[in-house]
Formats: C-alpha cells, structure tokens, sequence
C-alpha cells in the first residue's frame, strides 16, 4: 500500500476544517461518515457533518523506528496491509477489520496482546486533534487533552493524524486451546500468563478465550512461531470459534490470525444463517466480513424484523445485550456465574488485559498494575414486555460496578449522570472539553453514551 504522503493530508485536513467552519453554529458538530461499529440508537443527522475524506490512509512507516504516522479514518484493516509486508504490526489489533485507529483510540480497542501491551490509545505517541475551536492541535502523552481523549468518542474532537509504535512479527501464529471445566481455574491461568507470559513452560505472546457453557471454557494461547508449517483457513467452510472444541494446535499466518474473528463476527453470523453449511456454500467469501453484517442488523433495526418474528413465533419481546465489560480477574469466577443465572446468553469472549505503563487514564480509569478481563457477549434476550425498559443490561451495569469492574460505551448504557461521571471522572471532562471545546461544539460523552441522540 502506498502512503498517502504529507501533502495530500494536510489537503484532506484543509477539507475537514472548511467543513467544520460550514456546520452551523446550532448544530452539534458530526462526522460525515456512513460506516460505524457503535451499537448505540441514534437519531438521523440533519445538519452538514465534517468531511473525512481523504482521512483514510497510512502516511508513512518508518521501519528502522517502528512508527507509523497513520491518519485518523484508516481502517485496521488497510493498517496492516501497510505494515505486514515489513514484518509489523500495530501493537494491539482490535478484531474487526473496519475499526479505524481513530476510533480505536477515541473509543478503546483490546484484542488478544493486550495482556502485555494494554490498550491501542497505550502505544500512541503523538496526534492531531480537530477541536472545538476548529484548530487541529498537536498534542502528546502527559497533555490534558492527550490523556483525556481515550473513551471520549468524539466529545472532545476527532484525531486526524496519529503516530503509532509497531511491533516485528513472523509470518506464522502458533495456538494452542486448552480447555477448562472450571472458571476459576481459567481465571487462575490467565493472572499466571499475565504474570509471567508463559504457560507450562512455553513463551505466550496472545491470549484470549471463549466461554462456550458453565463447565466448558477455552483459552487460545497464541505464539509468533519463526518457523514455517501448514496453515488452517477458517474464510471458507471452517468456522474458527468452532476449532476451539475440536483441535488442541492449530497454526495460521499471523494475517489470518489477526483477522480470525472477523469473517464470522466472532459467532455473530450465525444470527444470518451464514454457519449452516448450505448457505454458508453459497455466501460469497467476499461477503463474509463484518461490516456485512453490520449492515444486515441495521436493516434489521430499521424495519424491525427480528421483533416481528418473535411476535409470530410467539416468543417473548426481546431485549437486546450488545456489551463489553472489563472485570478483576480474581472476580471473573464470580461474574460469569452470575451471568449465567441472570442473563444465560453464551458463548462469550474473555480477552485479559493490563495496562502497559504505570498510570491510569482519566476518562476510562481501570487501574495501573491491575489484571482484567474483557468479557463480550452480543446479542438478544426474551424477557417479556420489561425488554423496552432493559432490565439485564441494567442489571449487567450494576454487577460490574459492584465487582469494581468498568464498562465500555461503544454500545447502550443506562447509568444516572452522577454515577456516570463518577465512572469516567466526568469533571476532568468537563474541564478539557471548556478547554478545547468552550462552545460546546461537540456533544458531551455523557449526551452520546446514555441519551438517545
């Protein structure tokens, strides 16, 4: 992939100001872009939105430094194509290829190396911020605004440039799926990974797992392997998640393993039929993304057709649970057993983290030195006519909160406004965004999370 080259960003970025300066002074300020991977309900924007164009590429990558100046709208996915032809990658690589770095940064992204190298905002350098006033600002670790701008979601402005550190990789991702019948003993396992990033011996470079049922669990343990040997393909017929509970090894090229949850939205596909095998033949593998069925959930909810369904099939109303939570790991044992009674929807992901340096942020406080885990789970529960009122993703919230754990805001939340606050030091907020955004240009995080815009 060739750079997009510093003269045609700084054209790009002239765009977006002029685009700013032309949104009217009663509107709040938008982006004009069709494509999103939040799952929070939003009203249709009306007013002119910024133009990103030209926003969407790498500028450059310096191979001798590991660094790569990226701007704001790339995707992960054209990311990589720029880096792996030098054997790099971004440090951490969230899982759908459509996330962009900016959104990544702005919203929070984990993956599988999270457990050594935090959060994507962790290994940012330096950005330029579009703020408030319509100034783009260079800005760096250890700034306010810099360190606020991590689960801000845009409340505090738009990165159109970010510098980034890489990281060297081979070309092949040894696995390994261990099972356990004991979540405990999986919580066990991942502080020993954590702690000293090896299991039984062997050198750990990614973990994550899967909680298929109470009594079968799974954690992949992925190593950089130099050596070359034969490769499985889970974009055709294969189904990756299900590889889980039917091999101990497994090995993909480490471009397949940055992508293995992506062609069938960790397991989310099966909601479209694409896992059964008729269909699944006739499916174009070209179709087998998520940004496909993205677009099949937002048709959904445009003409409500799931509910629909459950009505003529007599099905109670459905609630939909669409969340990512981070608990203790020592409270992980606690939380999926609770899950399992109050919410019962299985499978989900664990994905362990810790932050990579010794400090928290601000608007997303989860502590320095302090293992976690990411638990996901997407999609729907029958609860009745309580379902408009979203009594478990309600009830999930309180659960965190009481395990001292911390919720992502990419999808609904439900939280009063000083608990709000108090969970993502709203008043430091509040203070950058006088800052940098004295007019209120820019819709508070508190106004996008929880109210329905």
């Amino acid at each position: 992939m060739t750079g997009v080259g510093s003269i045609a960003h700084e054209a790009a970025v002239a765009r977006l100001k002029q685009s700013f300066a032309a949104v009217p002074r009663s509107a709040n300020v938008r982006l004009a872009k069709k494509t999103s991977n939040l799952f929070r309900a939003r009203k249709a924007n009306v007013a002119p939105g910024l133009d990103v164009s030209g926003l969407d590429g790498v500028i450059s990558v310096d191979v001798a430094a590991r660094t790569a100046d990226v701007q704001g709208m790339c995707t992960y996915e054209d990311l990589v194509d720029a880096t792996l032809p030098h054997g790099l990658i971004p440090l951490v690589v969230p899982q759908l290829r459509t996330i962009t770095l900016g959104g990544a940064v702005s919203g929070l992204g984990i993956e599988s190396t999270s457990f050594r190298n935090g959060l994507p905002h962790e290994s940012v350098l330096e950005m330029d911020i579009l703020t408030g006033t319509g100034e783009v600002v260079t800005t760096s670790p250890g700034e306010p605004l810099f360190d606020a701008f991590p689960n801000s979601y845009g409340s505090l402005g738009y990165a159109t440039r970010l510098r980034i550190e890489l990281e060297q990789v081979p070309a092949q991702v040894a696995l390994r799926h261990v099972r356990f019948s004991d979540f405990g003993l999986i919580a066990k396992a991942i502080a020993e990974v954590v702690e000293t990033g090896e299991w039984h011996g062997e050198r750990v470079d990614a973990i994550d797992g899967v909680a298929f049922e109470p009594g079968e669990g799974y954690l992949t343990l992925a190593s950089w392997v130099e050596e070359d040997g034969p490769t499985s393909d889970y974009t055709g017929m294969a189904i990756f998640y299900r590889s889980l509970q039917q091999r101990e090894v497994d090995r993909l090229s480490i471009y397949d393993y940055l992508w293995r949850w992506d062609t069938d939205w960790f397991w989310c596909s099966r909601a479209f039929g694409a896992q059964n095998p008729r269909v699944r033949r006739f499916w174009p593998r070209r179709w087998r993304r998520s940004d496909v069925y993205y677009k099949l959930v937002r048709l959904d909810q445009r003409f409500d057709i799931a509910r629909r369904l459950d009505k003529r099939a007599g099905r109670a109303e459905a609630e939909r649970v669409v969340q990512d939570v981070e608990i203790p790991v020592e409270r992980l044992e606690e939380f999926l057993a609770w899950f399992d009674d109050e919410v019962g929807m299985r499978p989900v992901w664990i994905c362990p983290l810790k932050l990579r340096g010794d400090r928290s942020w601000p608007s997303y406080p989860l502590a320095a030195g302090v293992t976690y885990v990411n638990v996901g789970f997407w999609g729907a529960v029958n609860v009745g006519p309580e379902a408009p009122h979203a009594p478990r993703n309600r009830a999930i919230e309180a659960k965190v909160h009481a395990l001292g754990g911390h919720k992502s805001l990419y999808s609904e939340a439900f939280y009063d406004r000083e608990t709000f606050d108090q969970l993502y030091d709203g008043a430091n907020l509040a203070a950058v965004k006088q800052r940098f955004d004295p007019d209120d240009r820019f819709t508070s995080l508190y106004d996008k999370a929880v109210k329905r815009r």
